[in-house]
């Protein structure tokens, strides 16, 4: 199988991790293995890259690759969610980390698999699964969950301001037929979203689908899970570097950052601080780093990527 997919921000994510040559490094996003073909080159004799990834087929071609830079025994590829680093680390008896890299999102394999039925432009089965292995479809969801619970999805993951009207318009067209395929979803958003609006921005279908995708695969529950577990498993100096590719995402780790970065949570007008806030990491960049326009020319994915990195003091 080809597995194309260009690391995004591959520089600045190298050097963001500081890595050293006996240091053992997670992957939680192992993909196309590009970030980690980098610091696999960068370990020495006793260091150890830890390669996760929820798709299979990601895992499978991303050691190959692995296997070309390194026979040495210096990864190991672990099919998981990144969410369960505590127990993957467990069952290899690791203790602590020296850097975690997450590069979040949907994969451009999966988005170009026309079957994985992520796109809104190619017609497929409803799936969006990430990890195959898990029953939840896109297609369950669309055809059993209440019109409010789709709405909401919709609303909140996918920020669309026509998330109610299509979400009723979901619950009528199920009612006459399965919904089953990308294209009948996409025909009943076209139908719910006005004409007028539908001319302005995006396809229509861009965030609806953004967010079924995210509520099929957990993924911000994922990301609010694994930033504690991946953060209290760092070594002292040790780095995390996120790549978030929407808005929700990033509000999540920009959150994580401000809790423990020793600023004051403390209601204003408080005469003293009570909050107890103590400083456990340090911002490697005091903004999030964005790709370059050289690097947007080949790849426009990338062009709503933000890169944040930490250390841990």
């Amino acid at each position: 199988m080809v597995f194309s997919h260009k690391p995004v921000m591959l520089k600045e994510c190298i050097e963001g991790l500081n890595i050293k040559a006996d240091g053992i490094y997670f992957d939680g996003t192992l993909g196309g293995a590009g970030h980690s073909v980098e610091i696999l080159k960068r370990l020495g004799p006793r260091g150890l890259l830890i390669g996760v990834d929820r798709d299979r087929d990601a895992l499978d071609a991303a050691a190959e690759k692995l296997k070309n830079v390194d026979s040495e025994g210096k990864f190991i590829t672990i099919h998981s969610n990144f969410e369960n680093i505590r127990q993957i680390l467990e069952a290899q008896k690791i203790k602590a980390l020296d850097g975690v890299l997450l590069d979040l999102g949907v994969s451009s394999h999966q988005l170009d698999t026309r079957e994985r039925g992520f796109h809104y432009q190619e017609n497929a089965p409803l799936d969006m699964r990430m990890d195959r292995n898990e029953s939840f479809t896109a297609k369950e969801l669309l055809n059993t969950w209440p019109k409010e619970r789709i709405a909401g999805i919709i609303r909140e993951y996918g920020e669309e301001k026509w998330a109610e009207r299509i979400a009723e318009f979901i619950c009528n067209a199920r009612e006459k037929t399965e919904i089953s395929t990308t294209s009948q979803l996409v025909d009943i958003i076209k139908a719910a979203v006005p004409a007028g609006a539908r001319r302005k921005g995006p396809h229509p279908a861009k965030r609806t689908f953004q967010a079924i995708r995210i509520a099929v695969n957990r993924e911000l529950e994922a990301l609010k899970n694994v930033l504690p577990e991946a953060f209290y498993l760092l070594n002292a100096g040790g780095r995390m570097c996120i790549i978030t590719f929407h808005s929700l995402e990033d509000r999540i780790v920009k959150q994580f950052i401000i809790e423990r970065s020793g600023r004051c949570r403390c209601p204003p007008g408080l005469p003293e601080c009570v909050c107890n806030a103590v400083r456990e990491l340090k911002q490697v960049t005091s903004k999030p780093i964005t790709p370059s326009a050289d690097e947007l020319e080949q790849n426009h994915r990338a062009r709503s990527a933000k890169l944040r990195v930490i250390e841990k003091l």
